[in-house]
């Protein structure tokens, strides 16, 4: 059996069906009630004003709570949680309880998909763990991330039913990080969620919900304080200073402690720690990122206690248990030296005979010191010079290929056009034509970036670039102009819906190309936006994979690394869309929303046309 909601909006009349909403409007003249050439007083508008807000609050909650009941049955549990919660997060303006109902189901729901979950295969490298323990990249995390927006209580919590690893200790436990990588399952969803407030300008809320996981110095932490210093320094300066105080007095703190907080001060979004067999471990931002420029008192408080720590006396090698062992600390030292040479001085000279100690203890040690770990920053012309001297030792037509492979990337992220020469030396054509579309869509997307629309479009024509590259260039081309060339930005759009129907390897990213389009044309052609919607939906109806905020990703492997551009997914996805087409044509969006087939994309619009609903 169907219920059926009836709610008048304005002047006409909804009636709902569920599971998949169905929508009928009984039209009816604007002001048919009034005598003709009667002017309505102002009260009388308010009035009118009120009510169509009061039916638009109504046709909103159901909305979402025919979506969150149908949410309830969704056969893809990963689904169910996320819908749930996104349906908490609309109504929470208007309806605590009910949103505090969503978030609990969508909690629950998010429970059952986690731990029904295949366990990682146990080769999984040490790295790939590590990554997903610290991006803590699971439905509750996503909940959590949600709830925390509007009720800290309940997102706490959520986070204290979860344990540890072992099952014993409840999720509030600040247990040590036993790599000097990785917080705890609890404190990695905890610093997750607070990052995303940081990101929507939250940032007392952001502080206060990460506060319980600042008091260990993870990447996720440090990440967390340095993410805080580009919103308000004064801020994650002062929990910068607890924790170097807590590192002080922590008798367990060793040599990955000190690597750690040296992140936040020199070397934002590069933290990297190492293990006692002389492996490391890392991460690293894109692009260059200059270090922060520290109050002099907090940078010598930084060399204060990295002296303490790393000038504690050594125990035999048969009693290290540091995280970093002997040969990890070796590393660290090393690492650092340079600084405390320009710093601290005196700290300097007790260290290098520190690193003395510790390098003589071995003969076979071979110690870590690549030019990442040691967050070296080469110029054009050293990566140059670099890639020439392996070349001339190269013994073979493959082994020069890869050499100029990762120095064309390399110099690509830098901006240097060089990159393209060497890329064009590579011998093997498939592999010199999939380096030379890395390069051409850096060079794209560095003009975009920089808001270069016209040198954005020559590279864009030229390169040898993608057609699903191309249609997002020429779609963000489009936006970067001004209304004054109303004409040129529709060319452009028309160039990229031609690129878009050329893409026919994947429906989804189909989907993703026009719906970025569609956002564009609706900045200067509605009527074509709305075609372009329905392009949209004809290609979400043939991606079973389409959740309406997809982004089409690319790689490529160099010796010096993978390294990923994705695009799409601008100006809030499919759901970004749908917000602007509710406001001018309610009717039409709402039919547009039903006709989408899959259930992921149709909650999107759905909960995208009841926010537009609320936010009148």
């Amino acid at each position: 059996m169907r219920a059926i909601i009836t709610i008048r909006v304005g002047t006409a009349v909804l009636l709902l069906t569920s599971p998949l909403l169905t929508f009928q409007f009984e039209s009816r003249a604007q002001n048919a009630s009034r005598p003709r050439n009667e002017t309505p007083t102002s009260s009388g508008v308010e009035t009118n004003n009120d009510q169509r807000q009061n039916q638009n609050r109504e046709f909103a909650v159901a909305l979402v709570t025919t979506l969150g009941n149908e949410a309830k049955s969704y056969k893809d549990m990963n689904l169910r949680p996320r819908v749930l919660a996104r349906a908490g997060d609309v109504i929470w303006a208007i309806d605590r309880a009910a949103a505090v109902r969503l978030f609990r189901q969508a909690w629950d729901a998010a429970e059952t998909a986690d731990t029904e979950k295949v366990p990682p295969k146990t080769d999984t490298p040490a790295m790939v763990t590590a990554l997903g323990r610290l991006d803590a990249r699971d439905l509750r995390s996503e909940v959590v991330s949600v709830v925390a927006r509007h009720d800290r209580a309940l997102a706490d919590e959520f986070l204290a039913k979860l344990k540890n690893a072992s099952g014993t200790e409840p999720a509030t436990d600040s247990k040590r990080s036993s790599d000097g990588w990785t917080a705890n399952d609890a404190m990695a969803k905890r610093l997750r969620a607070a990052a995303g407030l940081l990101k929507e300008g939250q940032v007392e809320s952001a502080l206060a919900f990460a506060g319980p996981a600042l008091n260990q110095v993870t990447a996720a932490s440090i990440a967390f304080l340095s993410d805080l210093r580009e919103k308000n320094a004064e801020l994650a300066d002062r929990s910068f200073a607890a924790l170097l105080t807590r590192a002080e007095l922590d008798p367990l703190a060793d040599a990955n402690t000190i690597s750690g907080l040296s992140t936040y001060a020199f070397t934002p979004g590069f933290y990297i720690t190492f293990s006692a067999d002389g492996g490391a471990l890392w991460s690293q931002p894109n692009g260059e990122t200059p270090p922060p420029n520290l109050p002099p008192a907090l940078r010598a408080r930084f060399f204060e206690v990295a002296g303490v720590v790393l000038l504690r006396p050594l125990p035999p090698p048969e009693q290290d248990f540091t995280s970093s062992g002997r040969r990890g600390k070796y590393q660290v030292i090393k690492r650092l030296l340079p600084l405390f040479d320009q710093y601290a001085p005196d700290t300097a000279v007790a260290l290098h005979a520190q690193l003395t100690a510790l390098g003589g203890n071995s003969a076979n040690d071979q110690m870590f010191d690549s030019e990442s770990a040691n967050r070296a920053a080469p110029t054009p012309t050293d990566l140059i010079e670099k890639m020439q001297f392996h070349v001339d030792r190269a013994s073979t037509s493959k082994e020069r290929d890869e050499i100029y492979a990762a120095t064309a990337v390399r110099l690509a992220l830098k901006g240097d056009l060089r990159a393209r020469d060497i890329a064009g030396r590579i011998d093997d054509s498939a592999r010199r034509a999939t380096v030379l579309q890395y390069v051409d869509f850096e060079f794209v997307r560095a003009a975009i970036q920089k808001k270069q629309p016209v040198e954005a479009a020559r590279l864009a024509k030229s390169g040898e670039i993608a057609h699903a590259q191309r249609a997002w260039a020429y779609s963000r081309i489009a936006g970067l102009l001004p209304d004054s060339q109303r004409q040129n930005a529709l060319d452009y759009l028309a160039d990229a819906a031609n690129e878009v129907r050329h893409v026919d390897s994947s429906a989804r990213d189909r989907a993703v190309l026009w719906v970025g389009v569609t956002r564009r044309l609706l900045t200067f052609d509605h009527t074509l936006a709305w075609e372009t919607a329905n392009e949209a939906v004809k290609a979400a109806n043939q991606a079973e994979n389409f959740t309406g905020y997809n982004l089409i990703t690319f790689s490529i492997g160099t010796q010096a690394g993978i390294k990923f551009t994705q695009i799409g997914g601008e100006d809030g996805g499919l759901g970004g869309f749908f917000q602007i087409l509710a406001a001018e044509d309610l009717y039409r969006t709402v039919n547009l929303a039903k006709s989408l087939s899959q259930d992921a994309p149709r909650a999107v619009a759905t909960l995208a046309i009841a926010s537009s609903l609320l936010n009148k």
